[in-house]
């Protein structure tokens, strides 16, 4: 048959700054997910793409071709509003574990979709597998009907949502076009729209530890998802959140859901519980539930049993003793002052040294492996005080992770300020 366009005019007209029709991106898309148009000009297509951006219209049609390259849900029949959640990385980011029983115990229904971690940033699967006999893997009927008893999930997401960025995302890794603002927001928003949710709340983080490290690209990105979510018919918005220091005071996986699970319990770290409880707002208000007092579900217990009953579920026993390493380091402070500096990026990629992530998709995790933080920026300490402590499951892993941490963190002298920046910087919403 004749071809309606060719991918070689398509390349110039993004190559000398032209638009493209909403015809020509789904004809590209369609074709390169069916393999006509080949790996390599749909590479050029994302370098001009990364040169000279795309606009608001040309970013909607991408994302809707690749909705339309694969199956989506439709959660309607659930009889309840639906919200999810999607955060764009970071060290530490634990939020999706209470956040999803907090939010399904007001009865709202969240289909929390998740992936795997990569290099420094964790993956919230990795994180729930420390649980022995939890599953990722879950059938479509298996995820409705949790759904529907449950009001929660937290699974992986099927190969036939949105396969066009599956094979998209994999070029952009190899050819230096990820940080393209236009290809980010199509591909995450690509697949929350495919997933079928009412409402969506964005953690879009910024800072050392983040994918975005200037602010100012992180709310450009913000701002680009939640016109998506806008124009696709979501209730959306996004919170800036800062990523220079490590979420929590854990790193790692096992340790991770343990400090979760004090969350759960009313306890854990101020800043994780701060998170958890505005993202949840958040969602809630999107969903049509405002005004809710949140911290009442962590005290009161309601989100602690959502999470019991939906781990339970997947096969995954809520009760049994987590990882435990058989290596540990600790770190001390040889001097006294305030702790003003750690780093959230060298101190995930120590994490990763020690075994807590992947350097390929294909490689496994430790799930014992981490690094358990004991002071956090603003604290004081004193000659001697733990800082931190190293967990893996080989003692050789140690040189290379403080190797890592060189020039990571700085204690001040006493009477330093310990003002800590603040962890939401900006609300971002439809105009």
């Amino acid at each position: 048959m004749n071809e309606p366009f060719a991918a070689v005019d398509l390349i110039r007209t993004k190559r000398d700054r032209g638009t493209l029709s909403t015809a020509e991106i789904d004809w590209l898309i369609d074709r390169y997910t069916t393999g006509f148009v080949g790996d390599e000009q749909m590479a050029a297509m994302t370098m001009a793409i990364f040169l000279n951006g795309m606009g608001r219209q040309e970013i909607l049609d991408l994302t809707n071709a690749m909705i339309a390259s694969g199956e989506r849900l439709d959660f309607s029949e659930l009889g309840r509003p639906t919200a999810d959640k999607h955060s764009t990385g970071g060290v530490g980011d634990k939020i999706t574990l209470p956040l999803m029983p907090l939010v399904a115990s007001f009865g709202v229904a969240v289909p929390q979709l998740s992936g795997r971690g990569l290099g420094h940033t964790g993956g919230t699967l990795d994180k729930l597998e420390s649980i022995p006999g939890w599953r990722a893997e879950l059938s479509n009927e298996e995820m409705y009907a949790q759904l529907r008893e449950l009001g929660g999930v937290i699974c992986a997401a099927g190969a036939e949502l949105a396969p066009a960025d599956k094979k998209l995302y994999a070029l952009r890794d190899i050819t230096a076009t990820v940080e393209a603002i236009p290809l980010i927001a199509s591909s995450i928003m690509s697949k929350k729209i495919a997933e079928g949710t009412g409402a969506l709340v964005l953690d879009v983080k910024f800072g050392s530890g983040a994918f975005m490290k200037d602010i100012d690209r992180a709310r450009e990105l913000a701002r680009t998802m939640v016109e998506l979510g806008t124009d696709a018919g979501l209730n959306v918005s996004a919170l800036l959140t800062n990523m220079n220091v490590p979420l929590g005071r854990t790193i790692g996986n096992a340790n991770e859901v343990r400090e979760s699970v004090e969350v759960l319990a009313g306890g854990g770290p101020a800043d994780v519980v701060e998170l958890t409880c505005e993202l949840a707002r958040e969602m809630l208000a999107l969903a049509g539930k405002p005004d809710v007092d949140v911290e009442e579900h962590l005290r009161g217990g309601q989100a602690m049993d959502v999470w019991r009953r939906t781990v339970a579920a997947q096969g995954g026993d809520p009760d049994a003793p987590l990882p435990t390493p058989s290596e540990s380091l600790e770190v001390r402070a040889d001097r006294d002052g305030v702790l003003v500096q750690q780093d959230a990026y060298q101190f995930g990629v120590a994490a990763w040294r020690l075994g807590a992530g992947r350097a390929r998709k294909e490689d496994p995790v430790v799930h014992s492996a981490g690094i358990d933080l004991s002071v956090k920026p603003g604290d004081a300490v004193k000659s001697g005080d733990l800082l931190w402590t190293l967990h893996a499951e080989d003692a050789d892993r140690f040189s290379a992770a403080l190797a890592d941490l060189e020039g990571a963190w700085e204690i001040a002298e006493s009477g330093a300020s310990n003002t800590v920046a603040p962890l939401i910087a900006e609300r971002i919403a439809t105009q």
